[in-house]
């Protein structure tokens, strides 16, 4: 019965990001076939982070009306709302409309506006839910969790999406009405061959996941075998529970004072601070704090905003090898932290700056776009995707690590861990939108034909 919970906690965690990576990796089929053309990444940034206003809500009820908000509620009305509108943009994401002057997909931008909410506000309502069931069962949600983000990438890869074949073509010039001459050259064009199938079916793919996790969170509230394994069924906040404490120990009698060589077990036990249960100090609480949203901030929105600037100079099968292979390094971190649970705050500082150095060279190669080191040689390619793989996967373990230490410090930890992932993936993403999209500090290459010095 702990494996069904399992797998059921592990479905869960796939649709808490599920759509909004779909739509990511689906970009290479909808670009071509809507007004926005690729300034869609830039319309999409902007919309997720306006999503933010779910976690906000949900945040400031924590804080000032702790224990008023049950989670399961919300959860049930975003999941619905994550299968309706993954149905609906299967069916609309190509209608337009007209606004103002211009011709905008506004079903598009809509319904991916919903998705953003649904899958931000999952940052702030499934990981306190998961403070119902056993600490062991956290993990296995973070590995859904990660899954989310390799399942859309598989199918898009089995689908074909964003593959290009290079192939020779023939340019002529100086053609003139009384004396025709070619200059003919050889030079290659990117090819894309058609997808395996239409983006109706990926986005009806996305909207069976949502079922998927649906059905896994009903099973997870009312299966029988499930409410066995549930720690406890109400819990209170950590402010109500120390309240309780307090007015308790009023009503006991004083213990008899007696000489002792070590300090009492009150002393030895007192809390450390005000957060959670006391068993970090402030300066600890800080730290994890700040540790989570630098983390977020460059797996969810600075490295990934340069992957394909970093990976495609070395070729198209580096950026769909290293997009893949970083996709699965994230479960695999989660699967390590489940048997390897280290909660020192030294190796959580340690690996953040190891998995730190592994994203400022992929961020260098970005930026030495289109003629990155070693760009004519195959170790050139090894190296970016190894780096890429190594950094989702240092700091994948640390993020896991994170909320396994604020799971036991109680509810609303977890619910402030969700807010404070949000906030370093906005301020991730607010950094570099104006550095891609705005200055244009990046520079892409032609897939068939940079080319750069020996």
């Amino acid at each position: 019965m702990a494996l069904l919970t399992h797998v059921l906690a592990c479905l869960f965690g796939i649709g808490s990001w599920v759509a909004i990576n779909g739509m990511w990796v689906e970009l290479p089929l909808i670009v071509p076939e809507i007004p926005e053309g690729w300034f869609l990444p830039s319309y999409l940034t902007v919309i997720i982070q306006l999503a933010n206003i779910g976690p906000l809500f949900i945040t400031l009820m924590h804080r000032f009306k702790p224990g008023a908000l049950d989670e399961r509620p919300v959860i049930y009305t975003i999941v619905v709302v994550g299968v309706v509108a993954t149905f609906l943009l299967a069916f609309l994401w190509k209608y337009t409309l007209l606004v103002g002057n211009a011709v905008h997909s506004v079903a598009l931008l809509s319904l991916s506006f919903l998705l953003s909410v649904v899958d931000c506000t999952s940052s702030v309502t499934f990981l306190p839910f998961m403070m119902r069931l056993q600490p062991q069962y956290l993990t296995t949600y973070f590995v859904g969790e990660g899954l989310s983000g390799l399942i859309p990438a598989v199918v898009a890869l089995i689908q074909g999406v964003g593959l290009v074949q290079c192939k020779n073509a023939t340019t002529s010039a100086n053609i003139s009405m009384y004396n025709s001459s070619w200059e003919a050259s050889d030079k290659l064009e990117a090819h894309y061959p058609p997808a395996n199938f239409s983006a109706q079916v990926f986005f009806l793919f996305l909207s069976a996941m949502m079922v998927v996790c649906l059905g896994a969170f009903l099973m997870l509230n009312y299966h029988p075998s499930v409410a066995k394994e549930c720690k406890h069924e109400h819990y209170l906040d950590e402010e109500h529970r120390g309240k309780t404490d307090i007015s308790l120990s009023m009503q006991r009698p004083a213990p008899e004072q007696k000489p002792m060589l070590e300090p009492p077990d009150d002393l030895v036990n007192e809390p450390r601070s005000r957060f959670g249960k006391g068993t970090y100090s402030t300066a600890e609480v800080v730290f994890i704090f700040v540790v989570l949203a630098w983390v977020n901030a460059l797996t969810n929105a600075v490295l990934p905003s340069v992957q394909s600037y970093s990976c495609l100079p070395y070729g198209n099968q580096a950026y769909h090898l290293a997009t893949t292979m970083a996709a699965v390094a994230n479960p695999v971190a989660c699967f390590i932290a489940m048997f390897v649970p280290i909660r020192s705050l030294l190796l959580m500082g340690v690996l953040t700056l190891t998995g730190t150095a592994f994203g400022a060279y992929i961020m260098a190669m970005a930026a030495l776009s289109p003629c990155p080191l070693l760009v004519h040689y195959d170790i050139g390619a090894a190296l970016v995707v190894i780096t890429w793989v190594l950094f989702v996967l240092t700091l994948s373990y640390v993020k896991v690590i994170i909320g396994v230490i604020l799971r036991e410090e109680g509810h609303s930890a977890l619910v402030w861990c969700g807010a404070v992932v949000q906030l370093g993936s906005m301020l991730g993403a607010l950094t570099m939108f104006p550095l891609v999209s705005v200055y244009g500090l990046f520079q892409s290459g032609d897939p068939c034909n940079t080319k750069c010095p020996q």
